[in-house]
């Protein structure tokens, strides 16, 4: 088979490379939307609509590919929310090259002057109305890729049935284009409007004067339990204990009701708002030197309504001397200062107390192991290597995790 090429035209073909362009040019086959097939009508390839059974004609193109030139035109990038996952599925990814380009909603970012990375995306595109709704309650700001189902003024009335008030949305019509308009409405003003069937929407919640009255299916708070994902603690993934760690830590810690906890290098506080729920009346102590990341954990502790989590912003150890006495102590960020850190905790902790560390550098494990066996009389060392699924040629692998040591030790004494 000659490679197909799925070609992104970003907002419109003014956006291509002149790679891209040539590729276009020297198409036998040319596929894609109506939309985008009307940019070339001067075109002399053949012309294949990419419909609504977009599988039947892929694999239409991949007899046509055996002796033929494919060019398959894609909006915005392809593998974004796009035919390419599906072009690489039906054809095989050794016949497939994807050429990406500027999204709709990099570009609506840049007309709105947004860092769009932390913003969620949610295409409602042939989806139902509970993607939406799923969506609001994980995040203030959202951009919404629309269908001729859920519309514009659809979302605001939906909005409106939910008892979502006082937000504002953006609609960005025909962006890149001519006639380009981006208007700023209220969920009034949208409910009644028109628009381009081109469009995105931008929904801003931060300034909503309430998230409805006792009716509204969006007021309750998300509900912490055990094993959430990162994303939910924190937009910073890779700076926080992944699910699976924090698993183990939490069985290891033996945690207890009534108990004193201290988190200790806290990040987004995600150890010591899962153990919450496993302290009754307990009380977690999260410290964390950096203000940002405290800011988040107290912005947490708000998401999941937990009551009984007390946010430290200050460096260990000096401000854990002041701290109650605690009967487990999880020390998660410790760097450098982890070996001054133990030994402080060593010190405060109650007897029969347990400490759990973490480590991912072989350094950090051979100075804790070598201060648990010097002052608590030995070490419990566990190695944890995950590995994740991830999606492949229409298939999965497993996508390796860095290895991450868990060294725990119990103080002498009695644990009450």
């Amino acid at each position: 088979m000659i490679p197909v090429h799925v070609v992104g035209l970003g907002l419109s073909p003014a956006d291509l490379t002149p790679r891209a362009w040539d590729l276009i040019h020297r198409a036998q086959v040319l596929a894609g939307g109506r939309r985008l097939l009307a940019f070339f009508p001067e075109h002399p390839a053949e012309k294949v609509v990419l419909g609504k059974k977009p599988e039947e004609t892929l694999n239409h193109l991949a007899e046509l590919a055996q002796v033929r030139q494919v060019v398959i035109l894609a909006s915005g990038d392809p593998n974004f929310y796009g035919i390419g996952p599906l072009a690489v599925k039906v054809l095989g990814p050794e016949n497939v090259v994807i050429h990406p380009n500027l999204t709709a909603v990099q570009a609506a970012a840049s007309r709105l002057k947004l860092a769009w990375h932390q913003i969620p995306v949610v295409s409602l595109h042939g989806r139902s109305w509970e993607a939406l709704k799923h969506a609001l309650r994980e995040s203030r700001q959202l951009f919404i890729y629309t269908d001729p189902a859920h519309t514009p003024a659809g979302i605001s009335q939906k909005l409106r049935e939910w008892g979502v008030a006082g937000c504002r949305l953006c609609v960005l019509e025909d962006l890149g284009l001519e006639n380009e308009r981006v208007s700023w409405l209220t969920l009034e003003e949208a409910v009644s409007g028109s628009f381009s069937p081109l469009n995105l929407v931008f929904l801003d919640t931060i300034g909503a004067s309430r998230w409805g009255g006792p009716a509204s299916t969006l007021a309750a708070k998300p509900v912490l339990r055990l094993g959430m994902p990162e994303e939910a603690f924190s937009p910073e993934a890779g700076l926080i204990t992944k699910t699976e760690i924090r698993a183990v830590v939490l069985a290891k810690l033996e945690l207890a009701f009534g108990q004193v906890l201290w988190d200790v290098g806290a990040g987004s506080g995600s150890v010591g708002l899962e153990a919450s729920l496993l302290l009754g009346g307990g009380t977690i102590f999260a410290v964390e030197k950096d203000p940002e990341r405290a800011a988040q954990i107290a912005a947490n502790c708000d998401k999941f309504q937990v009551q009984n989590l007390r946010v430290i912003c200050g460096k260990a150890p000096d401000c854990l001397r002041s701290l109650p006495t605690p009967d487990r102590v999880f020390v998660g960020g410790g760097g450098e200062g982890a070996g001054e850190i133990l030994r402080v905790v060593l010190g405060r902790l109650k007897p029969g107390g347990k400490v759990v560390l973490t480590a991912t550098r072989l350094e950090t494990l051979e100075k804790v192991r070598g201060i648990l066996h010097q002052e608590a009389g030995g070490a419990e060392v566990v190695q944890l290597q995950v590995s994740r699924s991830q999606p492949l040629a229409g298939g999965s692998y497993l996508k390796a995790l860095n290895p991450v040591w868990l060294i725990g030790a119990r103080k002498a004494g009695s644990d009450e």
